[in-house]
Order: C-alpha cells, then structure tokens, then sequence
C-alpha cells in the first residue's frame, strides 16, 4: 500500500481502497444490477462506435461493456486501476469463452499505450466523475485522444452537477461552489458520498453540460451527440428542452477526433 505522497495523480486514499477491495470487486454487478443506465449507455456506444474495431474501455470495472462488446465482434482492450476488479473479469470472459486483454493502470497515466493504437474509446458509468482534480481528468480525456485513430470516437458518461438542485446536499454543492469561486479551496462540482463498507467516503465530481463538452473540446474532438440522461426506467429524459439541463441525472457524450488531426 503506497503512502499517501505516492498516490497516482488523480487517486484518493479512499479511491485507492476501494479499488484494491475484493468484496467490493465481487459485489459490484449485483448492487448494480438494476440501474437502467447500464443497458442504455452501452447501446449508445454500439450506436456512435461503428464500425466494430479495436476498442480501449476506460475504467472497464468487472466488465460490463468489455464483454459485451467481444461478444459483438470488437477488440476491446480493459484498463482499470482495481486488479480485483480485472480478475473478475477475466474469469467472466474465460467462462464465456471470450479473451479480452487486461491492463492494470491509472486512466490519467496511460502513457505505456501507443498513439492512434484504438479505432473507439469508452469511459462510462461516471468513471470520470471519480478522477480526482481538474488536471487528471484533462488527462484522461487527453489520453483518450491521444490513443484513437483520426475518426476515432470517445463515449463518455458523467452526472450532471445540477440534477440535485433542489435536494439539500444539491443546495450545499451549489454553495460550496459559490464558496470556492469568490473564495478559492476545493473545486466546484465535488460531492463527497457517503462511507460505505469501511472505505472512506470517495468524492465524485459532477460537471455541467458546458464543462464537459468544454473539456472534450479542449482535447481537440467533435462533439456529435449530447444524450441527458435520466433515473427513470428507461434512462430517457422526457422533454429535454424544458430545463434539461437542471433535470437530467446526467449525460452519455459521443465526440470525434477530427480526420485532420
């Protein structure tokens, strides 16, 4: 276990720990295994990632979108700083019959990976959210352009900052933003999470729909698809233009890395 100074940029204590827990790599897919977004997010992958080719999913936890996309003829490659959570999904993949390669590494360091070496980038279930600081999440999504093809395409999904607005821990996000514009310390969009499982709390940032697409544009894509998304059954958020932006639960953002580049 690293001391806290040799903590990978962009990692907690609390992140380091829960992604180096067993129980918690073995419990992942049943907590999880009634959210909605699950099925919608990796549809609009399949959607914006066309045609199949070789594929780099970011955070790939146990799996979820890396197997599914081997079982559709993509070449996914899964990266995740949890090795609990890569051997779970190897042994998924071997009781499919599947092989889908395995790096152990940070999403803010993937300097070890090759340019133009994936045809698509995914990065879902807001793994993102997860990165700690402004500058490790400029990271990864630089990573992510950096390793696609020209005509590449990221899928991305992260929560929207203002979805709690009218909740009382959305009051105190709001405030606390205020707070650290006119005031500076911390950074506006963390939310802290609950403890659980002995792990301390993890914080989570939520962006703004003009953040991320702002981040994305940065890194040099194309944005071709904003998605908000919604905790209803179907993940769809009904009548996005009347507020969207302070309903939506969160956004799937598909963006292109320009044929030119």
């Amino acid at each position: 276990m690293p001391a806290d100074w040799q903590l990978p940029i962009g990692v907690s204590r609390s992140l380091w720990d829960y992604f180096h827990d067993p129980d918690t790599a073995r419990s992942y897919d049943s907590e999880l295994a009634d959210t909605p977004l699950l099925q919608v997010d990796r549809q609009f992958v399949f959607e914006h990632c066309q045609p199949s080719g070789r594929i780099i999913d970011l955070g790939c936890g146990t799996g979820r979108l890396s197997l599914a996309l081997a079982q559709r003829g993509y070449e996914p490659v899964g990266v995740d700083l949890s090795p609990e959570m890569l051997k779970v999904l190897g042994e998924k993949a071997a009781a499919l019959g599947l092989t889908v390669p395995r790096v152990c590494a940070n999403i803010a360091a993937l300097e070890m990976l090759a340019d133009a070496s994936f045809d698509h980038a995914a990065c879902l279930f807001s793994t993102l959210g997860l990165v700690v600081g402004a500058e490790a999440r400029r990271r990864v999504v630089g990573h992510a352009y950096r390793l696609l093809r020209p005509g590449g395409v990221f899928v991305l999904h992260v929560h929207n900052r203002w979805f709690n607005l009218w909740t009382w821990h959305g009051q105190r996000l709001l405030v606390n933003d205020l707070w650290c514009s006119w005031f500076g310390g911390g950074e506006p969009g963390d939310y802290e999470m609950p403890a659980r499982q002995g792990i301390g709390a993890l914080t989570m940032h939520l962006f703004t729909q003009s953040e991320i697409t702002s981040l994305f544009q940065a890194a040099g894509f194309e944005i071709i698809e904003v998605r908000p998304v919604s905790v209803n059954s179907d993940a769809r958020l009904s009548c996005p233009w009347w507020f969207g932006r302070l309903r939506a639960y969160g956004y799937l953002i598909a963006a292109r890395k320009p044929l030119a580049a």
